[in-house]
């Protein structure tokens, strides 16, 4: 059977010196891994197209559970990304995390949106990276089932009050009054990286990215989040380990 759908490449892995097996987030089907025979030859009719972080039309042959690449053509190569190192780290981050995340064929084409959006503020420079990093993460995690639970403090139900706090295991938050009750590390947070958390996972697309803080809120609001991350996903990460070393 064919099937044909855009999708982007956020895994590719070398198979028999010419060959490569695929992780492709698609547009109607999800994730899915598909062999593409061939696609590393240098004259290839697949290879601009299939490699990690290209966007590009897909003809899928599904043979049973498994699925072969039997032609593709690009539609984004994102190079602003692919030029910069520091760009590129944290766009294969993003790829590592939804390759963690997201089930297999099932269809998420708000994550397919959310990525190619960010990969095109990324290659622009129309946002700063720790907010990039931030509304991925959140987002993300909130769109595989793993949405944090910030409508008031978990111990009395307050909205708002002069200190909150942040619990990654739990993805819950807590007053002042009621932080003690928390099994597990808590994070403080400002008013204004509350507010942000908040307006990232609750948000309608349309209006996902338009919030601006101030540098050292950034800077909170992206350790909450990795921290986030990093409690709910028990998988090491050695793309954020290697983004994160070119920042020091």
């Amino acid at each position: 059977m064919l099937i044909t759908t855009d999708g982007l490449v956020i895994k590719q892995r070398t198979m028999d010196t010419d060959d490569s097996l695929l992780t492709i987030l698609t547009k109607d089907l999800g994730v899915v891994y598909a062999y593409a025979k061939g696609a590393k030859r240098m004259k290839s009719a697949l290879l601009s197209s299939t490699e990690l972080l290209c966007y590009s039309h897909f003809v899928l042959f599904k043979n049973r559970e498994r699925y072969s690449v039997n032609n593709a053509d690009l539609n984004q190569v994102f190079f602003g990304v692919r030029e910069d190192i520091t760009k590129l780290s944290l766009a294969t981050y993003f790829a590592q995390l939804s390759g963690i995340v997201l089930p297999v064929e099932e269809p998420e084409e708000e994550a397919l949106r959310l990525f190619l959006n960010c990969l095109h503020l990324l290659e622009k420079d129309k946002l700063p990276q720790t907010q990039l990093k931030a509304i991925f993460e959140l987002r993300l995690m909130t769109l595989c089932g793993f949405m944090p639970d910030l409508v008031g403090c978990a111990g009395c139900g307050t909205y708002e009050a002069v200190e909150m706090y942040f619990v990654p295991q739990s993805g819950e938050i807590l007053c002042g009054n009621c932080k003690g009750r928390a099994a597990t590390p808590v994070f403080p947070l400002s008013r204004s990286v509350l507010q942000a958390m908040r307006h990232i996972i609750y948000s309608d697309f349309s209006k996902l990215f338009a919030f601006a803080l101030a540098p050292e809120s950034l800077e909170q609001l992206s350790l909450a989040s990795e921290r986030f991350v990093k409690a709910q996903v028990d998988t090491p990460l050695p793309t954020l380990d290697f983004y994160q070393s070119l920042q020091s």
